[in-house]
């Protein structure tokens, strides 16, 4: 038996459709959270860069929570941006997530996205095993 847990291997896609892969997966202490956008009942919320990274980010840690783990979890973040020019709005909305005290590392880097949204984060989390 396999001590690694999938967290939402359901239709979460455009168009309801199965994507193949889970949302996160854990193992041993560690969870790793795929990717995440702005996507609400399968489709990609409007709005500008600021609307889109509140709902990535809410979309990000509801995954963490359903995990059991919390942000203070998380270890390192990884952000895609379509548009450069949206660092600073960008990081603005981050900050009022993850400054602070527990912040994770953090990588951030410009990539043509595959689908139309402005922002994507992935995240690792650790926490001891019990």
């Amino acid at each position: 038996m396999s001590d690694i847990k999938r967290y939402g291997t359901s239709k979460a896609g455009a168009g309801g459709q199965n994507l193949p892969f889970a949302r996160a997966v854990e193992a041993d202490g560690w969870l790793h959270v795929s990717g995440q956008v702005a996507m609400e009942d399968g489709e990609i919320v409007g709005g500008n860069i600021v609307q889109q990274t509140h709902k990535t980010i809410e979309n990000l840690l509801a995954i963490i929570h359903e995990a059991g783990y919390t942000k203070d979890d998380i270890v390192r973040c990884g952000v895609w941006l379509d548009d450069p020019r949206d660092f600073w709005s960008f990081n603005g909305v981050y900050k009022e997530y993850f400054g602070g005290e527990h912040a994770p590392a953090r990588a951030c880097v410009q990539a043509t996205m595959m689908v139309d949204c402005k922002v994507e984060i992935d995240a690792i989390c650790y926490k001891k095993p019990e």
